[in-house]
């Protein structure tokens, strides 16, 4: 189905950097929504290219930074945790997406034999001063030679996407597993913020996915969806973000609570904020 045929779900603005008006369109055979126009790719980069994108810097200014700093460190040994209990022989991990690299250091420490990707110049920069180093794209390594593939909050990102679902495929062991993060427009503090739901961050964000369209689109690949796991730390920061972007302020009290709401709400209709999904080999 051509982009220009989908049913329109919401026009978002670009909150944190253009204040452009993208459009969300609906893609009902895969339940997923499509950003559009989406910007030609040589031209996405300079959507990041600011201090309050805060995966591509390590500024602690404000006390909102400096909470998502601590909520990072919390982050990163829980996904260690789930890591380690799915995929329990240590061996190579790639992490794609990898930002200035705290996930890829934490994962070294803990006897993981690491490689990370990440196309900002900015965040590499960064990376680069904490002694890692990245390589400039998946192509060069090995077919079927990763035993843990990660993307924290970066499938959404990808310009063609399912080439890079494929890519994955290659890069991945016969008993790899790979480690998917993005954000889900059915939660409930999606559907309250509605248009304000700093989840969709668009245009950065290109696609927005729900659990049918990560099943549908990893099958394809001979993927399999073995499990789904929620983010719970996800709604306090995004409902942050969205109170700032409906009223001008972060009004924690009221982000607190529409985040508290939002993960009880999970728990019933297992639909959450943001969510871990585990993908094997079929």
């Amino acid at each position: 189905m051509s982009i220009l045929t989908k049913k329109l779900f919401l026009t978002v603005k670009d909150y944190s950097f253009s204040k452009e008006e993208f459009d969300l369109r609906w893609d009902e055979s895969l339940g997923l929504l499509s950003t559009y126009p989406q910007p030609d790719p040589s031209k996405l980069s300079r959507y990041y290219d600011s201090d309050d994108y805060i995966s591509h810097t390590d500024l602690k200014r404000s006390l909102f930074e400096k909470m998502y700093h601590l909520v990072k460190e919390i982050a990163l040994r829980n996904k260690l945790g789930i890591i380690n209990k799915m995929q329990t022989k240590k061996g190579q991990l790639l992490d794609i997406g990898a930002g200035t690299g705290d996930f890829l250091m934490a994962a070294k420490k803990n006897g993981w034999q690491t490689i990370g990707v990440e196309p900002s110049q900015k965040a590499n920069a960064i990376a680069t001063q904490k002694g890692l180093s990245y390589i400039e794209s998946t192509a060069v390594i090995e077919s079927h030679s990763v035993d843990v593939i990660t993307m924290w909050h970066v499938l959404e990102h990808v310009p063609n996407l399912q080439n890079q679902i494929c890519e994955l495929q290659r890069l991945l062991k016969p008993n790899g597993i790979i480690f998917i993060a993005v954000p889900n427009f059915n939660s409930y503090d999606a559907k309250y913020y509605k248009e304000f739901w700093a989840g969709y961050d668009v245009p950065r964000h290109l696609w927005h996915f729900s659990k049918t369209a990560i099943k549908i689109l990893f099958e394809r690949e001979k993927l399999q969806l073995i499990i789904t796991i929620p983010m719970l730390f996800d709604a306090f920061y995004v409902s942050l973000l969205s109170e700032k972007y409906k009223s001008g302020k972060m009004n924690f009290i009221k982000a607190f609570l529409i985040a508290i709401k939002s993960n009880l709400a999970g728990y019933r209709s297992k639909e959450f904020s943001s969510h871990i999904y585990v993908i094997k080999h079929i």
